[in-house]
């Protein structure tokens, strides 16, 4: 293993559970070992399958301008820049909020059962490869700050009323960001190894 802040080479053969493993050379934390390891990411993720497909299935809002009504969902807010001429924006869009993060999610939560079960499903290493590799990439949360300063501004020009999609949206946010930062990607492939 490489320490990632003075890039020495470590030889990490095993630390015990609920420990944490630091660099010989500089002291700085390698990663963690948690008591829970499998546990607790595995019941986030459940947790964030669910809020998922909740938030990509119902409205994020409903808004009211002028007489016209129009429920919008987070693929609907990206097929509507696609329609306004801005392709670039809904792909952007709909990779950041929709794929990127539903790929992750789904991913992840099909790697935690195969570990848990301990049984090697198929395309386990491969998709924990992807995933470590999009989860930088996966922006729901910049998604959040965007329409919620969308809110903002529409409140004094429409009647807005958030849906279901918007609750289910923002508890999903919170539940992906602790079971992204409650998962260690080391524990992940040694647990795969002894599998």
């Amino acid at each position: 293993m490489v320490c990632h802040e003075c890039d020495a080479l470590q030889d990490v053969s095993h630390i015990p559970e609920g420990e944490t493993g630091l660099c010989l050379c500089c002291g700085e934390r390698l990663f963690k070992n948690p008591k829970s390891a499998i546990e607790k990411p595995l019941a986030l993720m459940m947790a964030c399958v669910i809020l998922f497909i909740v938030a990509n299935s119902y409205p994020l809002l409903h808004l009211e301008i002028t007489g016209i009504e129009r429920a919008v969902t987070i693929t609907e807010s990206a097929i509507i820049f696609y329609t306004q001429d801005s392709p670039e924006l809904a792909m952007v869009v709909f990779l950041t909020s929709v794929v990127f993060p539903g790929f992750c999610v789904f991913s992840l939560f099909y790697v935690l059962i195969s570990i848990h079960l301990k049984k090697q499903f198929l395309f386990v290493r491969p998709l924990l490869v992807w995933v470590g590799r999009l989860i930088p990439w996966g922006m729901m949360d910049v998604f959040l700050l965007a329409i919620l300063v969308a809110l903002v501004k529409l409140a004094a020009l429409a009647h807005v009323v958030l849906g279901l999609g918007f609750i289910a949206f923002v508890a999903l946010v919170v539940c992906y960001a602790a079971a992204v930062s409650s998962i260690e990607m080391h524990v992940l492939w040694s647990k795969l190894e002894k599998i």
